[in-house]
């Protein structure tokens, strides 16, 4: 028999505290526990990406972590990336490059790119195909991902500061 362990986790900015199987997977705990459906899990071999969100910022597969290794940290998943109920630009630039076709690829795109920018706010095309090598995509091709990609650094370069109404 398998004991319960107590996890107390940070996602999109709400702390959970939830009786969980050490065997349960984070991206099982996140889609059944918190019903946070976006991270999508593929090949839960950590090969798609599909299931990526962000730990402390930085990326990792859902599907090849234990909840309980995610004990006191702050997550970040596709539903945390909106803004006051808007589309981040990062979003917002998928949407018109068609960087996503059926969807369920992109939640891991989305965070990759995420952690992509802000340690990167200008990269090459060499830098974002490095930084996207490990998400993979069956519907869109992946030229309109990389035009998604540097949209979405000059909409984040020339995005007003958080809480100012200037515009760029």
């Amino acid at each position: 028999m398998t004991t319960q362990q107590t996890i107390s986790v940070t996602v999109n900015g709400t702390t959970h505290e939830a009786l969980v199987d050490p065997r349960t997977t984070l991206a099982d705990f996140l889609r059944g526990e918190l019903a946070l459906t976006g991270t999508h899990v593929g090949c839960e071999h950590g090969v798609c990406g599909a299931c990526t969100v962000l730990l402390e910022g930085r990326s990792v597969r859902s599907c090849l972590m234990l909840a309980v290794q995610a004990d006191g940290t702050s997550l970040t998943t596709v539903e945390g990336m909106e803004e006051d109920g808007n589309l981040h630009p990062i979003q917002l630039a998928f949407v018109e490059e068609h960087g996503l076709q059926c969807g369920f690829c992109t939640p891991g795109f989305l965070m990759t790119v995420r952690e992509l920018l802000e340690n990167s706010p200008d990269p090459s095309d060499e830098e974002i195909r490095d930084a996207l090598g490990g998400q993979i995509c069956r519907c869109t091709g992946y030229q309109s991902i990389l035009r998604s990609v540097k949209l979405a650094a000059a909409k984040l370069q020339g995005a007003p500061l958080a809480g100012t109404t200037e515009s760029p």
